[in-house]
């Protein structure tokens, strides 16, 4: 079985191979990294990129995920699986108020319609408490993965601890995953996208 994976990051190919490995090690990704796609969505040049994404969506063998959740929306209207679409269903089964931790501001409105989308569906819709941290950002543009995961996970750890009602905390990029294994002492779950989203696939595929 082939899955294609639409990346905007050279990382997430390492990513999401470990968690292949461990989960389905007869798997095959074929990984599409457009870093590209990233900046040419947050500079609003949409509508061409919807189209480019909408013709390796339609050339893909087998199904395709979406890792990136700034392009999230325009994957999703081309057939493709978003990354934290999982996770955001996950998040709503807390039945609780949700902290939504995320870095790039792109990612705010897309990953905050989500959430709440799958709280509608869920029929129990919930306050929802947005962590932007921007200022970390470059840490993992530069590849400092340890410092970027430190430096999110005291974040996050602070805002649970602030607002005390918190059911759930979700990472909204898939670049963020790696905190959560530095927060597996909270007393709420701290979810993250790449292996939700992955086994999703593996589910829908193999019926």
């Amino acid at each position: 079985m082939t899955i294609t994976l639409l990346h905007t990051a050279e990382a997430h190919r390492e990513r999401f191979d470990r968690i292949r490995d461990r989960i389905a090690p007869d798997l095959t990704l074929n990984h599409v990294v457009r870093p590209r796609w990233l900046k040419r969505a947050q500079e609003g040049r949409g509508a061409a990129l919807e189209d480019e994404i909408a013709g390796v969506v339609a050339r893909a063998a087998g199904p395709v995920l979406c890792t990136c959740t700034t392009l999230g929306p325009l994957a999703e209207k081309a057939g493709a699986m978003r990354v934290d679409w999982p996770m955001m269903r996950a998040a709503a089964q807390a039945q609780g108020p949700v902290v939504m931790a995320f870095c790039l501001e792109s990612t705010f409105a897309p990953s905050l319609a989500l959430l709440e989308r799958a709280l509608a569906e869920e029929g129990a819709p919930q306050k929802v408490y947005p962590l932007p941290l921007p200022q970390y950002w470059p840490l993992f543009e530069a590849g400092q993965a340890e410092a970027f995961d430190a430096v999110i996970a005291g974040e996050v750890r602070q805002a649970v601890d602030a607002q005390g009602d918190v059911a759930a905390v979700v990472l909204a990029q898939a670049s963020m995953a790696g905190a959560a294994a530095r927060l597996e002492d909270l007393v709420v779950p701290v979810l993250n996208s790449p292996e939700l989203a992955l086994r999703a696939v593996l589910d829908v595929t193999r019926g």
